[in-house]
């Protein structure tokens, strides 16, 4: 099948884009706000962009019910930090329970049942049950086009400032993911999870 626009007749029961973009990483970015109060929030379209400095970007994207900016967004545009905290098997359902469309002021780290734990140069906390953690200051907040201005498409890029992970995950110097096992986002309702791994050595140009 071939179809231009998502927002064009695809003659399929849900859009499919978000099904064909896959895995993608999940953004559990927590943030407060200039009052101190507290945002967890999961975003599916996340990934890390550059290695010196190493930043990582997240993005914001209607609809998502209740129209305008984000929490998480203007909690960064107030105090520039933010935190990542990945996503686990054993921690999924704490994810899908703090991605509710709560009012603002509702803390969901309380709604997920999650333990917050100091950051050690930001101000946003850390999910204290997740295995690893990017503290991050603001980089740049950049606007992309939206056919609905009450649903703006915003992402967000952060430098990682602070690294923490958990030691158990560490095996002869390096980190064993499967020792994480992450979960990333699929399209529809439906995620994976990290389980299994395969290395190839970049080839060299020889000839």
């Amino acid at each position: 099948m071939t179809f231009y626009r998502s927002d064009e007749p695809h003659g399929l029961r849900r859009n499919p884009f978000n099904q064909l973009v896959v895995p993608r990483p999940i953004g559990w970015i927590s943030t407060v706000d200039a009052d101190g109060d507290v945002n967890l929030a999961p975003y599916s379209f996340f990934n890390a962009v550059a290695y010196v400095p190493p930043i990582v970007m997240y993005a914001t994207t209607g609809p998502h019910g209740r129209g305008g900016e984000k929490d998480s967004v203007a909690n960064i545009r107030a105090t520039g930090e933010f935190v990542f905290n990945m996503t686990t098997w054993a921690l999924r359902d704490a994810v899908n329970a703090s991605c509710v469309a709560a009012p603002h002021g509702v803390d969901e780290f309380d709604v997920a049942g999650l333990t917050k734990a100091a950051s050690t140069i930001v101000k946003p906390p850390r999910v204290a049950e997740s295995p690893v953690h990017f503290e991050c200051t603001l980089v740049q907040i950049v606007e992309l086009p939206t056919p609905d201005a009450t649903d703006p498409n915003t992402v967000v890029f952060g430098e990682v400032v602070g690294v923490h992970i958990d030691d158990d995950a560490i095996v002869d110097g390096l980190v064993d993911v499967r020792k994480l096992d992450p979960i990333a986002r699929l399209g529809y309702d439906e995620y994976t999870r990290v389980t299994e791994v395969f290395a190839m050595t970049r080839p060299e140009w020889t000839r």
